[in-house]
């Protein structure tokens, strides 16, 4: 398979330094500061056709997983506008307009994969990845090719409702390379990626939010959180309600601008408590929490993945 990328910002800055002070925070033992910056080269993103089969109306289907390769926390869809093309070994192209490809609006570690994602219909309904091919023909040798666009590392919500941090891709999927026996959700491991759940948090203005608790019924997960404000005034610290993914390669929670779920007000001084659920099936297993953080300005996240796989 072959990836292309197009940076739509390539911005170089350089600063040269004539002098520095330099000023230093002690963090509490136990807490931790961490940064969400790239881990590995960015190869973009990565699409592996996992089955090659007829749509009830008889369509051509190619179910699909992507794999997070940027070497960061990102965000993909199939681009608006854009046709994606099935192509024979002869030339011959056909328009497939089922295109069902995105993390659900959800950014998804480095390394990570997944095949499909829960959105709200009404009541919450998980959506596969895949795509439909009206007339179109699984010959040997044919490709597929759909345009994608993604937005990598921290999610600064002003930056990203300009996009002016946008990447364009191309995924380019060989349907005689079919893969069946994919584990979920980690493909590639990065070091020092999985955090343990019971870390603390340096958050918005030095708060400190911590996970206290997770419970899970046959319904789904509920999570206790807390926030410390050292601060001698009020606020609040945003998380949105946090997704899981686990052993099935899907995202379970539905994608909320992550400053929408109401989160209570922090005293001075003090700290509150508050839960938020997520619905995921009993059976599934091998848990990661996929957290965004507000932190370092308003409406400014940094990402961790949390194990739960002992739930």
């Amino acid at each position: 398979m072959v990836l292309k990328k197009i940076f739509l910002v390539p911005i170089l800055l350089v600063c040269t330094m004539i002098s520095l002070s330099c000023a230093y925070i002690v963090l509490p033992e136990g807490v931790e500061n961490l940064s969400d910056g790239t881990h590995a080269e960015n190869a973009g993103w990565t699409g592996i056709v996992t089955n090659v089969g007829e749509s009830d109306a008889g369509d051509l289907r190619i179910d699909i997983t992507i794999r997070n390769d940027t070497g960061d926390w990102s965000t993909m869809r199939a681009a608006d506008g854009k046709a994606t093309i099935l192509t024979t070994s002869d030339g011959k192209t056909t328009l497939c307009d089922t295109v069902f490809i995105s993390t659900g609006g959800h950014r998804l570690a480095p390394g990570f994969q997944m095949r499909g994602y829960t959105h709200d219909e009404g009541e919450p309904e998980t959506q596969l990845l895949y795509v439909e091919c009206a007339g179109g023909v699984a010959a040997a040798g044919a490709t597929l090719s759909l345009d994608y666009v993604s937005f990598d590392g921290e999610l600064d919500y002003y930056v990203e409702v300009e996009e002016t941090n946008k990447v364009e891709g191309t995924l380019e999927l060989n349907l005689d390379e079919v893969v069946t026996d994919l584990t979920y959700p980690i493909a590639s491991p990065v070091e020092s990626l999985i955090q343990d759940s019971g870390i603390e948090i340096i958050a918005l203005s030095e708060n400190v939010i911590s996970l206290l608790d997770v419970q899970r019924s046959g319904s789904g997960l509920q999570f206790t959180w807390q926030n410390f404000n050292p601060y001698k005034f009020a606020l609040k610290t945003h998380i949105g309600i946090p997704p899981v993914i686990g052993d099935d390669g899907i995202i379970y929670g539905v994608y909320e601008t992550l400053d929408m779920p109401e989160v209570p007000l922090t005293p001075a001084e003090g700290s509150v408590e508050w839960a938020t659920e997520v619905a995921v099936p009993e059976e599934v297993s091998g848990l990661y929490i996929l957290l965004s953080v507000e932190s370092k300005k308003p409406r400014t996240y940094v990402n961790y993945a949390l194990d739960i796989t002992n739930q």
